[in-house]
């Protein structure tokens, strides 16, 4: 707007316009710009008041009427204006500082710049405008270079930022689908869902997709972890009703006195037990200490039992010793039918005893078996020595020598030597066979 005073203006003589001022060329981001010339002290360079008190500034186009001045001396007035100038140039360097320093803002020094530039036609200053203008132009590509880069880095830090978030929409897919590791896993996705509220940058449609995708996962995944446990607690509760009924057997049991039968049937009662699986875990050891109560029950009266038992069958073992050594005494060669009438009384009196420990056994039964195996083998050479059958076998034999030699007698005195000699083998044939049977006699 034309500058409007009350005092009239002194005239003074317009100066030749002096040559246009070249506009300084482009510059590098971050490097100093040749600053413009200051207004003072020769602003009568860039403009001049007329007689009228008009003011006009010089430009590459000619003069420029921009006011009037009627509050003092036209150089008052040139002054005036070129104040004003430098407060343009002032906010220009002021956006170039910000700009270059990386703290301004490029947009906001974009818009500032542009306005500066649009109004610096019309703009009531005094100054090399055509300076000033080209320096605005460097502030504007300044800017521009920066929203660029800004544009760049957030297009980058976007792609980053949607990278991130499709992994871990991924990993939570994953987890979904296929793990089972119930706990680890939903930790996981309470990470993920954390990591994922930190990343920026993500426009809205994409960032919209990913979330869908990772909320549909986790809820996937929080569905399966629902019907697991739900399917857990129903098998809890199945295996807690059978427990319940192996307690109940297991209880019935405590007071028998079938050991083995029993013990046999608490081992199996141990196997059902664990195939029946856990019952919830606040009732799970209260079951198991219940169960182990009714097996120690019966078990530690079984052991009792056989404790008693055992001193028992120590004592009989003892007590066979000694009839055994009584037994061992016994000499069937002496006297058979004594020897069988005391291993008789031997046996009776064994049986009475009773049972032995189990490790004893053995022992015990082969030292009277060795007994018993000496009167019997007494009694069976008896038998033999007196077998009527036996006998009768020998004499057989011993006719049939005696003819077969008296064959051979008769041949031989009659000169038959071939019958003679046939008749020699036969009889040393069944000479062989009396030897024998006679031997068996002996042995008996």
């Amino acid at each position: 707007m034309a500058e409007n005073t009350t005092e009239g203006a002194h005239e003074t003589p317009a100066p030749e316009a002096p040559a246009p001022h070249p506009v300084p060329h482009a510059h590098t981001v971050g490097q100093p710009v040749p600053p413009v010339p200051p207004a003072e002290p020769h602003p009568d360079r860039w403009g001049r008041v007329d007689e009228e008190g008009t003011v006009y500034v010089r430009g590459a186009d000619g003069e420029r009427a921009i006011g009037v001045w009627q509050a003092g001396t036209p150089e008052e007035g040139l002054l005036h204006f070129a104040r004003r100038f430098d407060d343009l140039r002032t906010e220009v360097e002021l956006l170039e500082t910000r700009l270059a320093s990386g703290a301004g803002d490029p947009k906001h020094a974009l818009a500032s710049a542009t306005q500066l530039r649009d109004g610096l036609a019309d703009a009531a200053v005094v100054g090399d405008l055509a300076a000033l203008g080209g320096r605005i132009e460097q502030v504007i590509a300044h800017a521009e270079r920066s929203l660029a880069d800004a544009k760049q880095e957030r297009e980058q830090a976007r792609e980053v930022a949607v990278a991130r978030k499709q992994a871990l929409a991924d990993e939570a897919e994953k987890i979904a689908a296929d793990s089972t590791q119930w706990k680890a896993a939903g930790d996981r996705l309470r990470t993920i869902l954390d990591e994922w509220k930190t990343i920026k940058g993500v426009d809205r449609k994409t960032d919209d997709e990913l979330w869908r995708r990772f909320s549909k996962a986790r809820e996937g995944f929080n569905r399966r972890r629902g019907s697991h446990f739900a399917e857990l607690d129903k098998q809890r509760a199945a295996a807690k009703a059978r427990k319940e009924e192996l307690i109940a057997e297991a209880e019935s049991l405590a007071d028998s006195d079938s050991w083995g039968p029993t013990a046999a049937r608490y081992k199996e009662l141990m196997g059902e037990w664990k195939a029946a699986g856990r019952a919830p875990k606040d009732s799970d050891d209260a079951l198991w200490q219940r169960f182990r109560a009714a097996q120690d029950a019966f078990f530690a009266r079984r052991s009792a039992a056989f404790s008693e038992r055992d001193a028992e069958f120590s004592g009989n073992a003892a007590k066979k010793e000694e009839l055994l050594a009584e037994a061992e005494k016994i000499d069937p060669g002496a006297n058979l039918e004594a020897a069988k009438s005391q291993l008789r009384k031997v046996q009776e009196r064994w049986d009475e005893i009773g049972k032995v420990p189990r490790e004893r056994i053995r022992d015990l039964d082969a030292r009277l078996k060795a007994v018993q195996d000496r009167v019997r083998g007494a009694e069976e050479s008896k038998w033999r020595r007196t077998d009527p059958e036996a006998q009768a076998r020998a004499a057989q034999f011993r006719e049939r020598v005696e003819q077969f030699e008296s064959q051979a007698a008769k041949a031989r005195a009659a000169g038959d030597e071939r019958r003679a000699k046939k008749a020699d083998e036969q009889a040393a044939q069944w000479r062989e066979w009396l030897d024998a049977a006679e031997q068996a006699l002996a042995d008996r």
